[in-house]
């Protein structure tokens, strides 16, 4: 017995310092591109969300807003409403929009409970401050003139709620929505 134990010890099998090595080599190279897949897919999702972020706000900053009053020009004689007057500004720290009338960039768009109509000879003036060009910028008013009559079928006339969308290219859509009242005068302030 005491022969079996000897020769047991004299067997020296095992693992040497070279495959321990290779061994644990191999699990950090495992871990190495584990760690660097992770961070790849962080990284990539977080320029997403970035990316994501900035068109939010690209989208935000070219809207345009309602300043004053609406006001609708009537027709007294056949009690219709000729056209809708209206004053546009850019919101605070939004991007220039486009108001020219020959590329017609911005849509507006008319409707009420009988149709919906794409006006396309709208009209702008500039009122104030003004650089010259045709872009809508900050410190800037632009009164827009919509023509009803000739561009509806159904004129536009007492006791009627209409809706005049305006879309610029980006940004969101301002929608004006009022009531003509029961008496159609000259010029009616529909606020």
């Amino acid at each position: 017995m005491l022969e079996r134990i000897k020769k047991l010890w004299q067997r020296e099998e095992g693992i040497t310092a070279l495959e321990t090595a290779i061994i644990l080599i191999a699990f950090v190279v495992v871990a190495a591109v584990f760690a660097f897949t992770i961070l790849s897919a962080g990284t990539f999702t977080t320029e997403r969300g970035k990316e994501a972020i900035y068109e939010g706000l690209s989208e935000v900053r070219g809207a345009l807003e309602l300043r004053g009053s609406v006001i609708a020009r009537g027709i007294t004689s056949t009690n219709v409403v000729s056209d809708v007057v209206f004053t546009l500004a850019n919101v605070a720290g939004g991007e220039p929009v486009d108001m020219s009338t020959d590329e017609r960039v911005v849509i507006i768009e008319y409707r009420d409970s009988n149709q919906r109509v794409s006006i396309d000879d709208w009209s702008v003036r500039w009122l104030g401050y003004s650089d010259g060009d045709s872009l809508l910028e900050s410190r800037e008013l632009v009164e827009v003139t919509v023509p009803i009559s000739g561009n509806v079928s159904t004129d536009l006339g007492p006791n009627t709620t209409f809706v005049i969308e305006v879309k610029p290219p980006k940004g969101s859509v301002l929608s004006i929505q009022r009531t003509v009242p029961s008496v159609i005068d000259a010029v009616m302030d529909l606020n």
